[in-house]
């Protein structure tokens, strides 16, 4: 069976789909993105990507030449084309050809979604928890792209790399102030004092979309929950360490390089909110 992607206004097999070699995200990096994941041919929290893409977009002088409904519509003609149920999806938007462009008619803007078989993380990672590594790089405050999803990920793979080389599933990053920040590609939670915490958007972070969803359960179902600027001794201290994306989902962190968290073991709060996640899924199917 083919597979497909959707390039610009159509299906494309995969074989076929060609971008222009003097596309803006190709010479530099000037792109976001936006990682998804399907339940049941639904993909969970659509329209708060597609807002956090548009928001950036705007923010970053990127334009989207395709609507909101018509990114929906691509979607869900995706999923069937390649006949997915439980998918991992990416959304990439980048500049677009910029050889021709010129202040009155810039680029036309790039639109790449691609669709495959969901392969979720090991069953282990959530049975005996993930270890992490601290990031030798930082965060900086004052960087332009801080806080948006964008294409320019070569830092964070590498980053990453270095965890897994060392048999862990994610760094944590640290921001240029030492405030913990976020994952290579997840954001983390903290439980202190039973309470829920995690770093503000300003530390910065990206305001990751699993991230949102696991605080608004937490609120709406007497967790305490915070956001509040962190050190290298909260994360040491904590009870618990969590982290979350979108196909990670919730996931408990019980070593931080060689420290132990907790009791080494996946805790209360991490088991209560990956239910309330998985449930969270369900209705929204």
């Amino acid at each position: 069976m083919a597979e497909y992607v959707y390039l610009n206004d159509s299906l494309v097999d995969t074989q076929q789909a060609r971008v222009s070699v003097h596309d803006g995200g190709l010479l530099h990096a000037v792109g976001l993105f936006e990682t998804m994941r399907s339940y049941e041919g639904v993909v969970f929290q659509l329209d708060d990507h597609l807002e956090r893409l548009f928001k950036s977009a705007a923010a970053l002088n990127l334009s989207i030449a395709r609507t909101r409904e018509e990114i929906c519509a691509a979607v869900t003609e995706l999923l069937e084309a390649n006949d997915l149920q439980d998918a991992r999806l990416r959304l990439t938007l980048t500049r677009g050809n910029i050889q021709k462009a010129t202040e009155e008619s810039p680029p036309v803007s790039t639109l790449i979604i691609t669709a495959t078989r969901m392969a979720a993380y090991a069953p282990e990672l959530y049975r005996y928890g993930m270890t992490v590594i601290i990031s030798p790089y930082k965060q900086n405050p004052d960087d332009p792209l801080a806080g948006h999803k964008t294409i320019n990920y070569f830092a964070r793979l590498i980053a990453l790399q270095q965890a897994q080389m060392k048999k862990a599933g994610e760094a944590l990053w640290f921001s240029t102030t030492n405030r913990l920040a976020e994952g290579c590609i997840s954001n983390v939670f903290l439980v202190k004092n039973e309470v829920l915490l995690t770093p503000p958007p300003a530390t910065p972070v990206l305001e990751g979309i699993t991230r949102n969803v696991v605080m608004e359960l937490a609120r709406e179902n007497a967790i305490e929950c915070r956001e509040e600027e962190l050190v290298i001794k909260d994360l040491l201290d904590a009870s618990e360490v969590i982290l979350t994306n979108s196909i990670m989902e919730v996931m408990p962190v019980c070593r931080v390089e060689a420290h132990k968290v907790g009791q080494e073991k996946p805790g209360p709060f991490y088991q209560r909110l990956h239910e309330l996640y998985c449930q969270e899924i369900e209705k929204n199917l």
